[in-house]
C-alpha cells in the first residue's frame, strides 16, 4: 500500500525517491538551527520532501528587514517569534509533522540544553560567528550527520552557490574566519563535515540598514537576497534527503 495514500503531497516525492526513503525521511530526527533567510526555506525543503521530526532553533523575532528573504516572514507576521511562526507555516503544509519550536539562544552557555546527542541529523544555520564555531565544535562530536551554511550575505548570482567539504570552503570570509578561529584556540572540529557557501562577496551599495532585531548587536548587517538564502536553505536540506536517499538504498543493495 503506498504511504502517500493519507497524505497526497508525498506522491510525487515516493515516486521518485521510492518507498523505502520516504519512510526512512519520516522516521529521522533532525535539529535546525537558525530560522532566518536559510534556516527557513530549508525547514520547508525539508517537510516537503517528507521530514516529520523537526526541532527549529532561534531567539529571534520577525522583523521587518526579514520580510525580503525570509520564508514566513509578511508584513502580517513581523514581531512574532521565527520559529512559532515558521512552525505554523510548516503545519499547513503537513499537520501530521512533528515540530518543536525552541525560542531561544543556542550558544557555549545554553548548548547543553538541546540534547543534540538524540538526532540523527543536525543542521547549522546561524550567522554568528562565536556561536557557529561552537555549535561546530559540539555537532560533529555527536553521532549524529551534520550539514552547515555558510554566510548567505552579499550574493546576487545563483550559479555560485556550491558545497564543499568545510576546510576546502574559499572565498568566503565566514569560513575564512572560523578556520582561524579554530587554528588560534587549537580546537578541531570532530570529524569532517559539508558546507553550503559561495565565493561571491559583492560591496552593500545602499545606507546603512536597520537592525533586524533588538535582541542581537551585531557588528554589521549586510544586504541579502531571497533567492540566494532560499538557494542555500534548499540546499542544505537536500544534502540531508540526498544522505538518507544514499544510505538507505545501501542498505538494500541497491546502491
Amino acid at each position: 500500500m503506498s504511504t502517500a495514500t493519507n497524505l497526497d503531497y508525498s506522491a510525487r516525492t515516493e515516486l521518485l525517491l521510492g518507498q523505502d526513503v520516504l519512510a526512512r525521511l519520516g522516521e529521522v530526527r533532525v535539529l535546525l538551527f537558525g530560522a532566518g533567510g536559510v534556516g527557513s526555506w530549508c525547514a520547508e525543503g525539508l517537510v516537503r520532501s517528507g521530514v516529520k521530526h523537526l526541532t527549529l532553533v532561534d531567539a529571534d523575532v520577525i522583523g521587518v528587514t526579514n520580510v525580503n528573504r525570509q520564508l514566513m516572514a509578511t508584513p502580517h507576521t513581523v514581531g512574532r517569534v521565527k520559529v512559532e511562526a515558521l512552525r505554523d507555516r510548516l503545519l499547513e503544509i503537513a499537520p501530521d509533522v512533528q515540530i518543536t519550536a525552541l525560542h531561544k539562544v543556542f550558544s557555549a552557555e545554553t548548548a547543553g540544553e538541546f540534547e543534540m546527542e538524540g538526532y540523527d541529523y543536525i543542521l547549522d544555520a546561524i550567522d554568528s560567528l562565536k556561536d557557529k564555531g561552537e555549535l561546530i565544535l559540539r555537532a560533529t562530536r555527536t553521532p549524529a550527520v551534520f550539514f552547515c551554511s555558510m554566510g548567505a550575505a552579499c550574493k546576487v548570482d545563483p550559479t555560485q552557490v556550491r558545497v564543499a567539504e568545510f576546510w576546502n570552503v574559499r572565498g568566503c570570509p565566514l569560513g575564512a574566519a572560523i578556520r582561524k578561529k579554530f587554528k588560534q584556540n587549537h580546537t578541531w572540529p570532530g570529524h569532517k563535515f559539508r558546507c553550503v557557501y559561495d565565493e561571491e562577496v559583492l560591496p552593500n551599495r545602499g545606507g546603512v540598514g536597520e537592525p533586524e532585531s533588538e535582541l542581537f548587536n551585531k557588528a554589521q548587517i549586510n544586504g541579502s537576497l531571497a533567492h540566494i538564502t532560499a538557494i542555500f536553505g534548499m540546499t542544505l536540506a537536500g544534502l540531508l534527503i540526498q544522505d538518507v536517499y544514499q544510505k538507505t538504498l545501501a542498505a538494500h543493495g541497491d546502491a
